[in-house]
Order: C-alpha cells, then structure tokens, then sequence
C-alpha cells in the first residue's frame, strides 16, 4: 500500500506542476514577423492573435501580398508558441513523455 501512496504522491505533484504551467503559459505572448519585419503578430499563450502591425509602406503593396505576409508572421509566431510551450511543459514533468499529451496548439 506504502507504494500506491507514493505513486499517488508523485502523480498529484506532477499535475501540480502541470497546472502551475498551463498558468505561466498563458501569460505568454509571442510576435512572429515577416517581410523584414513589415508585418508583426502578436500570440497569447493559448494560440490567440492579440495584436497584429502592418508597416505604412505595405499598405501600398498588393492585397494578396499583405495577406501573405500576415499568415506567414503567424505560422512564425505560431512555431515559437509551440516551441516555448513544449520547453514549459517538458519543464513541468521533468522531461517525461506523457503518451498522448498534446498541448492544444
């Protein structure tokens, strides 16, 4: 009984643990950027665009350009999000791979 106390133990200070990042990864915020830093998108830490920046001089650049451009400074801010959150997580559960545990991203 002593050993299913201890695994019980462990397994309530790693959700713990989980909880207490899913918290610090939402205050996260990420900009992804494209076009030389002409368009700028900003993520919380739960994937949602908080902000976007478009310079002046693009706004005289083509529509399908622009749009291009804003999905190309997501799909990067995107990836960093994914990749802080991996490194959060993984600090969380001291590098153990959860079988099927995927962060909602």
């Amino acid at each position: 009984m002593n050993d299913f106390t201890k695994i019980l133990d462990k397994a309530r200070e790693l959700e713990a643990k989980v909880k207490e990042s899913q918290e610090k990864i939402k205050n996260i915020k990420v900009e992804g950027v494209s076009g030389s830093k002409s368009v700028k998108v900003t993520l919380d830490g739960e994937g949602e665009m908080v902000k976007i920046e478009i310079a002046n001089e693009m706004l005289k650049e083509e529509k399908s350009i622009i749009e291009d451009l804003i999905v190309a400074a997501h799909n990067n801010a995107k990836i960093q999000l994914k990749s802080i959150t991996a490194e959060e997580i993984s600090k969380a559960t001291g590098g153990l791979g959860i079988p099927g545990f995927k962060w909602p991203l």
